[in-house]
């Protein structure tokens, strides 16, 4: 076995065709877009190499890879920590815990040159809507952007020094099933308040939208350990990357005498579409994109972000944008299902929020730190 460092054009085709290898039997599995994949490794593309640099590495036994990963650290991040704290993510590996160590170590001591004494795994090198955490229950239907592994991951990265740093639930709900009263009867409230507007987003207005993304966002977060203002430019790749799959009844924000105080973003589950594509989009998959965009349905939904300001979060806001999408989706019965994706263990204000909601529980994803 043989660690490469990925720095040319053939290294980076075996880092991107690794993972087909690993799930080469695994139905469940659907590919990320290969080309979602290369744009974290990408500067032109990654506004976080201004604040970070970044490394991966693949495995390569008789020819092939059996294994890969990355590291990178994110300069007004990592120093925030106590113990000066990295990331390793991307990991795949065949089941063989020499494998998995060699790839680690490869990862542990580049982070180590870079002044590194800790690193956060499997995260991505970017925001955490997407390729963060490693998944520990709720195998079946895996979601897009959710990162999903064999089971037998979980003992690579424990027997190889990774424990706990925090745990990302994801709940579930029946999108045919109304809300409970009490639930329902708080946001008809809040909905009728007086200078209490809400709407949904409109791509015509996208620049005020994001705007007040970037406002909410930002404040609703700001008192969470180590948080990292998001910018324009996170944003701006965020929604470009989302646009394409985007339901803009599925997407709301909320205003308390015009000023922005709180959204929620839901998409719908777009495996349904990529899944076929096996990671590839190129013209010819595009063009089967197009197709199955609009010939098949999808019936699931991820609301994969929320924030409500500091002043405002005993507003009951957050009830009314959810009811918002209820109201749309309830008359559809195209969906099935809300995956309310993740709110991490640390997060009680978004559990009791979930709660009630009256979801089942659905995934559970860990996120491990190493100490150096």
């Amino acid at each position: 076995m043989q660690i490469i460092q990925v720095n040319t054009a053939g290294t980076r085709q075996q880092f991107i065709d690794t993972p087909r290898l690993i799930y080469k039997d695994d139905k469940q599995w659907a590919s990320p877009l290969d080309s979602l994949v290369e744009a974290v490794f990408e500067p032109e593309k990654n506004h976080f190499f201004k604040l970070g640099e970044a490394i991966r590495f693949v495995l390569i036994s008789n020819g092939k890879p059996i294994g890969r990963i990355a590291a990178f650290y994110r300069g007004d991040k990592a120093f925030k920590y106590e113990i000066p704290t990295g990331g390793i993510g991307f990991f795949e590996c065949i089941n063989d815990q020499i494998a998995a160590d060699l790839l680690f170590s490869a990862a542990k001591k580049w982070l180590k040159s870079k002044g590194m004494k800790a690193a956060d795994a499997p995260i991505n090198f970017g925001e955490n809507d997407s390729f963060w955490g490693l998944q520990l229950e709720g195998f079946e239907d895996p979601s897009f952007g959710m990162n999903y592994n064999p089971r037998y991951y979980k003992d690579l990265f424990e027997k190889a020094g990774f424990v706990k740093d925090y745990d990302q639930i994801t709940n579930i709900l029946d999108a045919h099933k109304p809300f409970p009263e009490r639930f329902t009867k708080i946001a008809r409230w809040v909905m009728q308040k007086p200078g209490y507007r809400f709407e949904q987003l409109d791509m015509k207005r996208y620049k005020g939208f994001a705007a007040d993304f970037k406002e909410i966002y930002n404040d609703a977060w700001k008192d969470f350990e180590n948080f990292t203002p998001v910018g324009d430019e996170t944003i701006q790749k965020t929604f470009q990357e989302l646009k394409p799959i985007m339901d803009p009844n599925l997407i709301w924000f909320a205003y308390i005498n015009d000023e922005p105080v709180s959204f929620l973003l839901v998409i719908p589950d777009a495996n349904i579409w990529f899944k076929p594509l096996k990671g590839r989009m190129n013209l010819i998959s595009k063009l089967r994109f197009l197709y199955y965009r609009h010939t098949r349905k999808a019936n699931r939904m991820r609301a994969i972000v929320m924030g409500t300001k500091t002043a405002f979060q005993k507003h009951g806001l957050e009830s009314a944008l959810f009811t918002r999408i209820k109201d749309y989706v309830l008359p559809l019965k195209q969906y099935d299902e809300m995956e309310l994706s993740w709110v991490g263990d640390f997060n009680k204000k978004m559990m009791e929020l979930h709660k009630a909601m009256e979801p089942v529980k659905g995934k559970l994803h860990r996120t491990y730190r190493i100490d150096f």
